[in-house]
């Protein structure tokens, strides 16, 4: 993948320093819970949020393997974002690590249990919930976050990447370009013209937790039409409907009567 190597190379480099960010990590102040059908195995899974000590980082937990959330750890797959340790998988994990992220909760254990397989499956999915981040940081905003201790109930201090100088990855007609600045400012654009989405851009700064919940996080997960078919014979989007995408045909966003892709 284009961007993970980039990423990986980039640690490894001096294009980035970390640097302390004015504030002291934080984690959940308790659980978090959500279940729900998923989106591409159509099966169903809940996951539980739970508080983390300063330090640990975001992970995963599930058959008794961790995955932390990690670009390290990221596996090439279509339509979703992977990671994977040891044979295990977890998939579509793209809206959950936004919300935690945009959200700021520095530290925590995602556990995820499988509601209708057995204990011998490698392969799980997040809960796709509404296609959007929107309910993750209703639940996360709801419940509120605290500083979080290390193993000698001390605090600890955030630190940031700084980039210092421009960089930039492309891969088909895909690209991403980052710049040193003082403050975050995050630019996207998206080009559909074949449908109603067409060409659009947004841009957003400074990104806050509040800005963010408002502009990106109620963003839904959308698809063409005449896509559908290949999709669900490739094996994917076997939980679609309407409750959890937007789908678009022939340069309007339409309804299916059965509310099925």
């Amino acid at each position: 993948m284009a961007i993970s190597g980039a990423l990986n190379a980039l640690k490894s480099s001096e294009l980035v320093s970390w640097k302390p960010c004015g504030r002291v990590q934080q984690t959940l102040k308790r659980c978090v819970e959500a279940s729900g059908t998923t989106l591409h195995s159509g099966k169903s899974s809940t996951v539980r949020l739970l508080p983390e000590l300063a330090g640990k980082g975001r992970y995963f937990y599930f058959n008794s393997k961790s995955i932390p959330a990690s670009i390290d750890y990221a596996q090439e797959s279509s339509l979703c974002t992977t990671l994977s340790n040891d044979g295990v998988k977890i998939r579509t994990v793209e809206h959950l690590l936004s919300a935690l992220e945009a959200m700021s909760v520095d530290n925590c254990r995602i556990e995820i249990t499988n509601l209708d397989s057995d204990d011998s499956d490698l392969d799980s999915e997040v809960p796709i919930l509404d296609g959007s981040a929107r309910e993750w940081v209703e639940r996360i905003e709801k419940d509120g976050l605290v500083a979080a201790k290390d193993e000698c109930g001390n605090d600890s201090e955030k630190l940031a990447p700084y980039l210092n100088e421009p960089i930039h990855v492309s891969k088909n007609d895909s690209f991403v370009a980052a710049f040193p600045s003082p403050k975050v400012r995050v630019s996207y654009g998206i080009d559909f013209p074949q449908v109603a989405i067409g060409s659009q851009w947004f841009s957003l700064a400074p990104l806050e937790d509040s800005l963010y919940a408002r502009e990106i996080a109620p963003s839904r997960t959308f698809c063409i039409y005449e896509e559908v078919e290949y999709m669900r014979n490739a094996g994917l989007i076997k939980g679609g409907s309407l409750d959890n995408a937007i789908v678009c045909r022939s340069a309007v966003s339409f309804l299916f009567g059965d509310e099925s892709m």
